[in-house]
């Protein structure tokens, strides 16, 4: 899975405010409905923690399918953040950029798909990696 289109950090300082119902929505079976509203809610505030360090990226392919990354969502990734092993990151490897998830060990760092019809990579002393930052969010459309 790579990464197809980069979006500008978030600087936006306009509240974009939604209602956010009390009720849960049941997935398996229905239940009553609330007909009140618990609190607003500013999507900018919840899935943006840290604006200045914050970008969007548009991801192409289906490496990632498994961590529930699909063709043409936009993930939230966060440069401030720390790669911690079992992230989902953004990764420049030999100047290529992609999504992978990020796994640490004695034998050095691999960046995994989660597709099986996919190959990690284990990132090799000759190769150049630099970590873009840790994937938080991730934003797609049901079809």
């Amino acid at each position: 899975m790579k990464v197809v289109q980069i979006y500008h950090s978030f600087q936006d300082t306009h509240k974009h405010v939604y209602p956010l119902f009390d009720s849960p929505v049941s997935a398996g079976f229905p239940s009553p409905a609330d007909d009140y509203i618990e609190q607003d809610i500013d999507l900018h505030d919840y899935l943006v923690k840290n604006p200045p360090a914050t970008f969007l990226v548009r991801a192409e392919g289906d490496s990632m399918e498994g961590a529930g990354i699909f063709s043409g969502d936009i993930l939230i990734v966060d440069k401030s953040l720390s790669p911690q092993d079992g992230n989902v990151v953004i990764a420049v490897v030999d100047g290529d950029l992609t999504v992978k998830r990020l796994l640490k060990s004695k034998k050095g760092i691999t960046l995994s798909p989660e597709n099986e019809h996919y190959q990690p990579i284990h990132i090799s002393d000759e190769q150049d990696i630099t970590i873009w930052g840790v994937v938080t969010n991730v934003i797609h459309s049901l079809k």
